[in-house]
């Protein structure tokens, strides 16, 4: 039995259902590790999370078996063992487990226990849960492994503590939201452990899948409820953990601390990060996007470049008769500030030919909103061209705001394959703008500008869709700080009207933007995915039906 024990933490990033490349970066991680007892990989790293359906196919099981043998294989080599996150089928149903393998074999096998079913999980879809876990016994000391959901609840680690574990580690698959740093460390670890006495491992993963964004941020806690280590966020990292017994009881030296992102930085490096990783791994070349001189594109413009570098990011500026001076003169200035490449296509041939096309049939109709859909359609057609041409993503520039009130053309803006703003609303992307004018963000330092990445007048002045003569957004819309909290309330709190109206607003605003926000329902179906930044994103976190006649008022 013995007094010290090292484990290693490797909080890495993954690619889903590429169980061959993900296995290979586990045994190169277990190589930096050499000095550890055991090395701990985050919550399903073999396969990738979240597998989604994936994961129903027998053939990724079968693969998933096949990789998690040649992992155990390694082992054999008498340097450190390893607990793995993967899946196992038995009895027809498929469990979320981690696998112990050490001395060339797998060891141990213990299944995850509370599955996560709302916001942007669907496990009970996908896997059976486990029974209550005993503790593994590792070289005479036993950790009591609660996987991801399992420490959100007092049951698995009461069960754990009762079977007589030493340590709790937990492997994770925690995505990234607003002010979740302190609701995992406080609330949910520093709980488990005022009930169990135990000190607690926190292993999250880091990187972007689809719309989820993992920010890493891995912990360790002691009994005493002292942080121990703080690894980084947003970077994959490896950090030896030392620990010993003292007094009958296990306990880890104290280590690094990294500072984390203060707000508005986390946000803008989970714009960043997931970004990135969606157009690394869907392999495109870069991005393509309309850069209007407002301060939506302006702003992903700036981010596509922190993630991907001025090289692989193309602006093009697409006036029509509506675009002021102003306008054209700032998107010429942020395309400098990003050295970025940058073209004009005017829109007015296009215009023209749809005026002329259309005249026989809207003869009889004043013109209204359906000339200026076509605008901002013609401009999504231009810029689908570009991209089926030369293979960039075109990336789509709208904000949250828009979305929920329906501000925006299907077909039109709205057509692209990504969106960083997707989960922003129009006053964070003000916040983010000015700061990301003022700071540089850690995780895409070196590829964007260190200085300012937009004129100050994108930020200063009115909001404007320039699709009609001196237009303003706040024409058709309350003023954006008046709007956004009225959404926050709608959206995120689930809020009535009448609670609202409590809150100061006005019942016929009010009243309105809620119609809005539902008859909208349809557009946000047809809109691309975008990264995951609060509590209800639009997607997996908020699934609305779309015919629906419900009103709280």
């Amino acid at each position: 039995m013995t007094d010290r024990l090292t484990i290693a933490l490797a909080q890495l990033t993954q690619s889903v259902g590429d169980l061959t490349a993900n296995a290979d970066a586990m045994l190169a991680w277990r190589e930096k590790a050499r000095a550890a007892d055991l090395i701990v990989f985050p919550e399903l790293q073999l396969i990738g999370y979240p597998p989604e359906d994936l994961v129903l196919k027998p053939a990724l099981v079968d693969r998933a078996n096949h990789e998690l043998d040649r992992l155990a294989q390694a082992t054999a080599d008498g340097g450190p063992a390893m607990l793995v996150g993967t899946v196992v089928a038995a009895q027809g149903v498929l469990f979320n487990v981690v696998a112990l393998l050490d001395g060339g074999a797998v060891t141990a096998i213990r299944q995850k226990r509370e599955l996560p079913n709302y916001g942007t999980f669907d496990e009970k879809r996908l896997f059976a849960p486990g029974p209550l876990p005993a503790p593994i016994d590792f070289r005479g000391v036993k950790i009591g492994v609660p996987i991801c959901e399992d420490i959100w609840f007092p049951f698995v680690t009461a069960h754990l503590k009762s079977e007589g574990a030493d340590i709790l580690v937990s492997p994770n698959g925690s995505p990234y939201e607003v002010g979740k740093d302190d609701k995992r460390i406080q609330a949910v670890a520093g709980t488990r452990i005022r009930e169990t006495g135990l000190p607690l491992v926190y292993l999250n993963r880091v990187g972007g899948q689809d719309e989820l964004v993992f920010d890493g941020a891995s912990f360790v806690l002691g009994a005493d409820l002292e942080l121990r280590h703080q690894m980084p966020d947003w970077d994959e990292a490896l950090t030896l953990t030392h620990w010993e017994k003292r007094n009958g009881a296990w306990d880890c030296l104290p280590g690094e601390i990294h500072p984390l992102d203060e707000h508005p930085a986390d946000i803008y490096n989970a714009m960043v990060l997931g970004l990135r990783d969606y157009v690394n791994r869907n392999r495109f070349p870069g991005v393509v996007l309309g850069l209007s001189g407002g301060i939506d594109s302006a702003l992903s413009a700036a981010v596509a470049v922190d993630a991907l570098g001025a090289e692989r990011v193309w602006c093009v500026m697409m006036p029509s008769r509506f675009t002021s001076q102003d306008s054209l003169d700032d998107a010429v200035e942020c395309a400098r500030l990003l050295d970025v490449r940058y073209d004009t296509i005017p829109i007015e041939p296009a215009v023209g030919a749809f005026d002329t096309m259309l005249a026989p049939p809207f003869a009889t109709r004043q013109r209204d909103i359906t000339e200026e859909n076509i605008q901002s359609r013609i401009r999504g057609v231009t810029l689908m061209a570009l991209s089926n041409k030369f293979g960039h993503m075109l990336l789509t520039t709208g904000n949250k705001s828009e979305m929920s009130v329906g501000y925006a053309t299907i077909y039109g803006d709205m057509a692209g394959g990504y969106s960083v703003l997707k989960d922003a609303y129009k006053t964070t992307v003000f916040d983010l703008s000015r700061w990301r004018n003022e700071n540089v963000p850690s995780l895409g330092a070196g590829l964007g500008p260190s200085g300012p990445v937009m004129p100050d007048r994108v930020i200063t002045k009115p909001p404007s869709a320039e699709l009609r003569e001196d237009q303003r957004d706040d024409d058709s819309l309350p003023p954006y700080e008046i709007l956004d909290p009225i959404l926050y309330g709608l959206v995120e709190e689930e809020l009535s009207v009448e609670q609202l109206v409590a809150r100061g607003f006005e019942r016929e605003t009010v009243a309105r933007i809620e119609r809005l926000l539902y008859v909208a329902e349809y557009k946000r179906r047809q809109a691309p995915p975008g990264v995951k930044l609060g509590t209800r994103n639009f997607g997996r976190d908020r699934r609305y039906p779309i015919t629906n006649a419900f009103r709280t008022l």
